[in-house]
């Protein structure tokens, strides 16, 4: 099954979450500080395990759009902790490409299903086949006239 280019982002973005997620639990005060975050190294260890959940949930999910919209949350809460012009720009630039994944997979995932017509019971003939059955060769006799013996071989 081909995936779209939504469902490809998604997946990049779970990856992303994932890595993003265990620097946070790994080096909170780098993170902290590289993103100009006005909390303890603990409450970023918890952003931590939140990327991770959120990562995870995207790559095992079926419908991906419920846990890109986490994503979008959880970015509304860095931005809400981040006091650096850089840091909320960064965090802007990932919160928007999120907000268009989202987007787009909460549309293809809740998009009707294509119809499907069922010609299981359709034999392609106008009338049922014992009507149908030598129809060709009398329609083609009434044109031409009995078809004689001459007519019908060829030596």
């Amino acid at each position: 099954m081909h995936q779209s280019r939504a469902q490809t982002v998604a997946a990049g973005l779970g990856f992303f979450s994932i890595g993003l997620g265990l620097a946070e639990l790994i080096a909170p005060r780098l993170v902290r500080q590289a993103m100009g975050f006005h909390c303890s190294d603990s409450v970023v260890r918890l952003y931590g395990a939140r990327e991770i959940a959120t990562g995870v949930g995207i790559l095992i999910a079926w419908k991906r759009a419920p846990w890109v919209w986490a994503r979008v949350a959880g970015d509304a809460l860095d931005i809400a902790s981040s006091r650096s012009p850089a840091g909320i720009a960064t965090l802007a630039g990932v919160t928007a490409v999120d907000i268009a994944t989202a987007a787009r997979l909460s549309r293809e995932e809740n998009a009707p299903p294509p119809r499907r017509f069922d010609y299981s019971n359709r034999s392609g003939f106008p009338r049922p086949a014992e009507e149908m059955r030598g129809a060709a060769r009398a329609k083609k006799e009434r044109a031409q006239g009995p078809l004689s013996f001459e007519t019908t071989t060829r030596v």
